[in-house]
């Protein structure tokens, strides 16, 4: 089955402003995953007078390390054009700089507000997977996520000269990598909601999703076509490796140490 997807990218363009489907697509990510969180606030005892600042710095510091990772990706492109660095509502956001920006986000918000870090993080997993599947449709529409030529039974077609996949892809079969990616997500949440039920300690589930989704990036980035960075391996899959080791190393710890489960009562929050 071959998907071809010929819409234009862009809703509508104002000057040099363009409002993009990828930016509606991030949008709708963000609202699904602070309503998730909250929920998830909620339920593990955590106190909410802070949820909105906390969740407006992490959506920043997502946004500025996806963003990033992004421009760090396509550096010889943006050197020529430094004002698309800042065009993020046309897309072009690396979910990994997305995790990395909110993680440090997180780390310090904890910090200053006395939360669990542990307990938090782990309220923040379920809401991050289903942003990261949310957002891959927008990367469905633009093309900034493309997969590698394939002659394959399952492809995606971009026939729109303002999609962001290479040029010379145009028209070609692809990998529907955002759609294996989008699904992987949303697999990990099941995992991370069945493991919730249990009394784990608080760090847990984030971990394991870190872990997951590690692994699963590692081997469906064999679709894409990235940078190749050492090895034949490309940067999505070096910094897998990178993820996977630092996950596995803090399940490790976390279960050896056995910490408080994340689900806390208000009176805990601070420890």
């Amino acid at each position: 089955m071959r998907i071809t997807i010929g819409m234009d990218p862009n809703i509508f363009q104002v000057g040099t402003f363009t409002l993009a489907w990828h930016g509606i697509a991030i949008a709708l990510a963000i609202v699904v995953a602070v309503a998730v969180i909250y929920r998830q606030f909620v339920a593990r005892g955590l106190p909410v007078d802070r949820f909105d600042s906390l969740a407006f710095w992490t959506v920043v510091g997502g946004i500025l390390g996806a963003r990033l990772f992004y421009v760090i990706d396509h550096l010889g492109y943006m050197v020529q054009h430094p004002l698309e660095a800042l065009a993020i509502q046309q897309g072009g956001l690396a979910i990994y700089g997305a995790v990395v920006g909110g993680f440090v986000a997180v780390a310090i918000l904890t910090r200053v507000y006395h939360f669990s870090f542990g307990t938090v993080i782990d309220a923040i997993a379920p809401g991050l997977l289903l942003a990261q599947a949310f957002g891959r449709l927008g990367c469905l529409i633009n093309g900034d996520a493309w997969g590698a030529p394939t002659s394959g039974p399952f492809a995606l077609v971009y026939t729109n000269a303002k999609d962001l996949i290479p040029p010379q892809l145009l028209g070609v079969p692809t990998a529907p990598y955002p759609v294996y990616d989008a699904l992987m997500n949303l697999a990990i949440v099941v995992v991370i909601w069945r493991l919730s039920k249990l009394r784990l300690p608080a760090g847990t589930e984030f971990a394991a999703f870190a872990a997951i989704y590690a692994v699963g990036r590692f081997f469906i980035t064999y679709l894409r076509q990235e940078s190749v960075w050492f090895w034949g391996l490309q940067e999505a899959q070096v910094i897998s490796l990178l993820a996977l080791v630092a996950s596995v190393a803090a399940l490790g710890w976390l279960l050896l140490h056995r910490s408080p489960s994340s689900r806390v009562t208000a009176a805990t929050v601070g420890d």
